[in-house]
């Protein structure tokens, strides 16, 4: 994949975020001019002493910030459209940021989907990423989906405080991948010298392997020194063993699903889609431990 610099700017909404802010910086290293779509100026990320003259930082309120966001998306010929973080109009969210893209005058979005995106997904969250897709496709807008896999950084944050990761899994297994590398192809996709080649695509953004949460645990172990254990659930015992979190249903499901949809086998799927795109092999889940351990801390003892 050929990557050029230079060319239209992009917005990169979510860019105070963890994936947001690695394409900030990824651009921002190839000389692209970005705007930063952010919630908090604050916490916008620095991207260098010298930042590009048209990098530039608008703060709004959410997705639904209908003039805000149009304004912050005006000028920009590209917007990279990370999802909403979960909620119960999470959809209704997603479409007011791609009305906005339209409004503003915008040719191309690429939007953070995820693998296996149907309207009945095994995973909730899945099908709201699929109603997404749906509308971005009935506006016209040239589109493409990165559909990514559970990150690295989830699996560890799953496992409890006393060491054990529970839920509904069974021996299913689980292709997860880094933030890093998602980022990477984020980049190689805005970046391309044809950039018309993704218009329309799809594309299954995975780790190098796919591991049963046994297998996680096992990892876990050798990284954080202690003991770290899969115990799976049944569906009854998940949803009663998160009953004490006070979360809302919808939020209750998602998690519960993620689990269930590593048991149905829906994110076992390795694809090539990172070592296409950067010609290098994607990082493992041991490697992201190795490379991260600030991420994983609080799993020490």
């Amino acid at each position: 994949m050929t990557i050029r610099a230079g060319g239209g700017r992009v917005a990169v909404t979510g860019a105070s975020g963890l994936l947001g802010s690695k394409l900030a910086f990824r651009l921002a290293a190839e000389g692209a001019p970005q705007r930063l779509v952010v919630r908090d100026a604050e916490r916008a990320p620095t991207l260098g002493d010298d930042p590009l003259p048209e990098s530039e930082v608008v703060a709004v309120r959410g997705y639904s910030d209908a003039p805000a966001m149009v304004e912050a998306f005006t000028g920009c010929d590209t917007v990279f459209l990370v999802s909403a973080h979960e909620s119960a109009d999470r959809v209704g969210e997603h479409r007011a940021a791609v009305d906005a893209a339209v409004a503003a005058g915008a040719q191309r979005l690429v939007y953070v989907s995820f693998v296996g995106a149907a309207p009945d997904a095994v995973f909730t969250f899945a099908r709201d990423h699929w109603h997404t897709e749906e509308y971005v496709r009935s506006t016209g807008l040239r589109h493409t989906f990165l559909r990514d896999n559970l990150y690295h950084r989830g699996l560890a944050l799953m496992v409890g405080p006393d060491g054990v990761l529970r839920g509904p899994a069974g021996e299913g297994r689980v292709a997860s991948v880094s933030h890093d590398d998602i980022a990477d192809v984020a980049t190689a996709v805005l970046l391309d010298e044809k950039p018309r080649r993704h218009d329309g695509a799809t594309y299954d953004v995975t780790g190098p392997e796919a591991l049963t949460l046994h297998e996680v645990a096992e990892r876990l172990s050798r990284a954080t020194g202690r003991s770290i254990t899969y115990q799976p659930e049944t569906v009854d015992e998940a949803y009663a063993s998160r009953a004490s979190y006070g979360a809302p249903r919808f939020e209750v499901e998602g998690w519960v699903s993620s689990y269930e949809a590593i048991a149905a086998g829906a994110l076992a799927q390795v694809s090539d889609v990172v070592e296409r795109f950067t010609e290098r092999p994607a990082q493992s889940f041991a490697e992201w431990l190795d490379d991260y351990p600030a991420e994983w801390a609080h799993l020490r003892r």
